[in-house]
């Protein structure tokens, strides 16, 4: 395997985890947290993080991740031997449809729906309390799959360099 199939692999492994580590953030306490201060305030928080995480290191690792992951299978598919390729193409599609998919089409309009309701209003609290529990639900799902596609990564780049 080439150095740069390598790096793209290495780069990937470490982009997952760290976005498997943000998604975990929000899973495990940051929401929690939210929900625990009085409605307005958690909801002009959240629409504040949702506006300050749309910068280019996040949609770099972010984004990056997923094209290193793309890119390394597609420069390194003759090169990868059987299991090394599998697993990277498992972590690839794991981090493409769990960790940017779900984000996508479920996360980003929650935050949408969100970012468009007054924190001290009616709608506001309605919305508050139904994104609770499906943005975070969503959340769950995505934090699982990067994690999952860390691991993958992780095995892709032990089998390549023949530890298999």
């Amino acid at each position: 395997m080439n150095a740069i199939t390598l790096s793209l692999l290495i780069a990937a492994t470490l982009g997952s985890g760290l976005i498997a580590g943000l998604f975990c953030v929000f899973s495990n306490f940051m929401m929690r947290a939210l929900a625990q201060i009085p409605t307005p305030a958690g909801i002009a928080a959240m629409q504040s993080i949702n506006r300050a995480i749309i910068n280019p290191a996040f949609l770099l690792v972010f984004f990056g991740t997923g094209i290193a992951s793309v890119l390394a299978i597609a420069l390194g598919w003759r090169q990868l031997d059987t299991a090394s390729l599998a697993w990277a193409i498992a972590g690839s599609a794991i981090y493409v449809i769990g960790g940017i998919g779900v984000t996508l089409v479920f996360n980003v309009p929650l935050n949408n729906r969100l970012a468009a309701v007054d924190p001290d209003g009616e709608e506001g609290a309605a919305t508050w309390a139904m994104y609770l529990v499906t943005w975070v639900r969503w959340n769950h799902l995505r934090s699982v799959a990067t994690l999952v596609s860390t691991l993958c990564s992780i095995v892709a780049v032990w089998l390549a360099n023949g530890h298999g």
